[in-house]
């Protein structure tokens, strides 16, 4: 071997060795990131981890006085009981009990977004097609939604209203919505968001400014 190829050959094998000992020290510190999040939360504040978005009210029966105990949507500060919203409010209880009451679903994806290590022991949405003053909250697995460009809808652009009666949702669609499951709807609501996201902030800055003036 000549002596160029050589010390190559060392110091190529030297460089594959030391990352495999790196590799090595770090798999044997690694932390998982649910691991971290929970050992900050026992040692120092929440702020700057994930626990800072995490619902902190636990109810192992939230549909009991549900608007009384869960009056406001935590991610825009919406009344959820007002007659504007209480069509399109939603609720998301967590396995550990802790709940994230909504007023539509573009609020609800975001819950599900932060909370990646929660998982959902039930999600409720309300029946839009009820005949109550107030509709009852409902399953989303036992519901079906209607996604329609042409109408606004709660912090949306794109309307997504949920339906328990099939036949009520086939008649909101008409020639305009398409009825679609919650996976579909809470993706088109993923999809929505940069444009909503831009549309509500902008719609919020001008009412700020309108009642500065």
């Amino acid at each position: 071997m000549k002596r160029r190829d050589f010390f190559k050959t060392m110091v190529v094998g030297g460089l594959v060795s030391g990352t495999m000992l790196q590799r090595q020290a770090f798999a044997g510190t690694q932390t998982m990131p649910w691991e971290w999040v929970n050992k900050q939360g026992k040692t120092t504040d929440v702020a700057g981890t994930p626990l800072q978005f995490m619902p902190t009210m636990k109810d192992a029966n939230p549909l009991v006085d549900e608007l009384k105990k869960f009056p406001r949507c935590p991610y825009c500060g919406m009344a959820r009981g007002h007659e504007k919203w209480r069509k399109t409010r939603h609720l998301i209880h967590y396995e550990d009990d802790s709940v994230d009451p909504t007023c539509s679903i573009h609020c609800a994806s975001l819950s599900l977004a932060l909370n990646l290590d929660r998982v959902p022991k039930a999600i409720y949405a309300a029946d839009a097609g009820s005949d109550l003053e107030m509709p009852p909250l409902v399953e989303v697995k036992n519901l079906q939604y209607v996604i329609d460009s042409t109408k606004m809808g709660t912090m949306t652009r794109r309307r997504k209203w949920a339906f328990a009666d099939a036949a009520k949702a086939k008649m909101a669609a008409g020639s305009t919505g398409e009825p679609v499951d919650f996976d579909n709807a809470l993706l088109a609501a993923y999809v929505d968001t940069a444009e909503d996201t831009i549309m509500i902030r902008k719609r919020r800055a001008e009412k700020r400014r309108k009642g500065k003036m």
